[in-house]
């Protein structure tokens, strides 16, 4: 069998492509080159196997027109004779189909075994309850609203605004963050010492990098708190000093012996325990950093959201020389929107923008424009007390449903946020039995004392609901305590 081209001109060892498939020939033509320097008698073994694996990975497409013989035996200088015969092995094989006169393709019944990307986004596959804490409810997400503010930016967007921004962010965005969070959360917000990032883990990443670079190795970490604090600073090189809690915020005994000069908090909705840090506390914090020139580190994660009395103020609006603030809008809008922002002392704002410039040259603009729009045009503030109402009712059935299936339940931490801790009575445990009952119900929840040393003991819960329906609330406690009741 022999088959016709219409390529010519390529000289030995440049590869000619087929006029119907140009790109995909190309991309696949050096596999065979090794066939050319092979033994002479392992050669068209060589060939054969070369060709039917650029067929099986995908580099040569299904259609794709092969070169005739003698353009290929020409490239890869070898017979002619042993070009024909692999063509012929591979179309009796199914891989390659050949018309007289009209050429040899690569065959449709193969399929390339192109592997499916993983999607490796936390998620509690299979649960039939799932009460795991940090996410918002996504379907209340403004689609319409926002729609209409990506339109409206994209209409008044010049084309100069699209080249590389500012580190810090645009400054439309900058100034709208600094209105919006002076007026909500009593920050004192200079548009000049907001950095955009992406979400409060580029943060504290950030803030990580400049304290490595000034020498710090340690910092204080909240004891319970969110695993991702330490592991943060972790990835910058500093080490991650647990630090207690109690009933007031941190503990400042263990604070001072730590001899930290930086400490996260997250003082409005303390996550886990879910307390406020008292005023005297918050006082307390302030004054030990002026006395070691230190940093508070402020995780404003969910500060929006209180449902018994106005929130109160952020830490940073009584000290922004030794407070670094950092929010979101992961709990308030979506955490895939990868929107947040921080404000720096004075004393690091340089250093901060310098690493920001250096990680990623800046937030994309689109997004910081769209959500500037989003601010001004008031649809931000809309969207929070439709939130809120949603929130607070169903925190309120939570509440009641624990109440009704578990009589004697002890809910604690302020009506705040998107999770409650409930501690179960006594015959509900041990804690293991407990949480092993629970998974083989399919009920995904989570212990308090996964949060760190100091939970305590019992059967203590970290129970997350903003993302459930109420409907959903009642029926997953429900199965809870049939599934666990001793």
């Amino acid at each position: 069998m022999t088959s016709s081209g219409t390529n010519s001109g390529a000289t030995p060892g440049q590869a000619r492509s087929a006029p119907d498939g140009p790109a995909s020939w190309a991309a696949a033509w050096e596999v065979l080159l090794p066939a050319a320097q092979a033994p002479a008698r392992a050669r068209g073994r060589t060939l054969q196997a070369a060709l039917r694996e650029a067929v099986r990975s995908g580099r040569l497409a299904a259609g794709t027109r092969l070169p005739s013989t003698r353009e290929l035996a020409a490239d890869l200088g070898v017979s002619r004779g042993l070009v024909t015969e692999a063509y012929e092995q591979l179309t009796a094989e199914g891989y390659l189909r050949s018309s007289r006169g009209a050429g040899t393709w690569v065959g449709g019944a193969v399929r390339a075994a192109h592997p499916g990307a993983r999607d490796l986004a936390p998620r509690s596959l299979g649960a039939r309850a799932d009460f795991l804490p940090g996410t918002p409810d996504l379907s209340l997400f403004p689609r319409a609203a926002w729609a209409a503010a990506h339109r409206g930016v994209l209409a008044e967007l010049p084309h100069s605004a699209l080249g590389y921004p500012d580190p810090r962010g645009l400054p439309r965005l900058r100034t709208a963050l600094a209105g919006l969070l002076a007026r909500r959360r009593g920050v004192v917000a200079d548009p000049e010492r907001i950095v955009v990032v992406s979400g409060v883990a580029q943060a504290i990443t950030l803030l990580g990098c400049v304290l490595h670079a000034r020498g710090v190795r340690t910092v204080g970490v909240e004891d319970p708190g969110s695993p991702d604090h330490g592991a943060l600073y972790a990835s910058a090189g500093i080490g991650a000093v647990p630090l207690p809690l109690d009933e007031e915020g941190p503990a400042m005994g263990p604070l001072r012996e730590a001899q930290v000069r930086a400490v996260v908090t997250t003082p409005a909705h303390q996550f886990p325990s879910g307390i406020a840090y008292s005023a005297r506390r918050r006082a307390a914090l302030l004054d030990w950093a002026r006395s070691v020139d230190g940093l508070v580190i402020e995780d404003d994660y969910d500060g929006d959201f209180r449902y018994d009395r106005a929130p109160v103020g952020a830490l940073q609006g009584l000290d922004p020389e030794h407070v670094a603030y950092t929010g979101s809008v992961s709990k308030s809008l979506a955490p895939g929107l990868r929107l947040g922002w921080l404000l720096v002392p004075q004393a690091f704002a340089e250093e901060v923008v310098e690493r920001k410039r250096t990680m990623d040259l800046g937030h994309p603009v689109v997004d910081q424009a769209l959500l500037a729009r989003f601010v001004e045009r008031g649809d931000y503030d809309r969207h929070l007390r439709r939130c809120q109402r949603a929130y607070k009712e169903r925190r309120d059935v939570l509440v009641s449903a624990l109440e009704e299936h578990f009589p004697g339940v002890e809910v604690s931490g302020i009506a705040a946020g998107l999770h409650v801790i409930a501690r179960l009575p006594g015959r509900h445990g041990p804690l293991d039995r407990f949480l092993e009952r629970a998974a083989a119900a399919r009920v995904a929840v989570r212990p308090l004392a996964a949060y760190g040393a100091s939970a305590g003991d019992g059967v203590r819960l970290v129970i997350g609901y903003g993302h459930l329906s109420p409907a959903r609330i009642r029926e997953g406690v429900r199965v809870m305590a049939d599934a666990t009741r001793a």
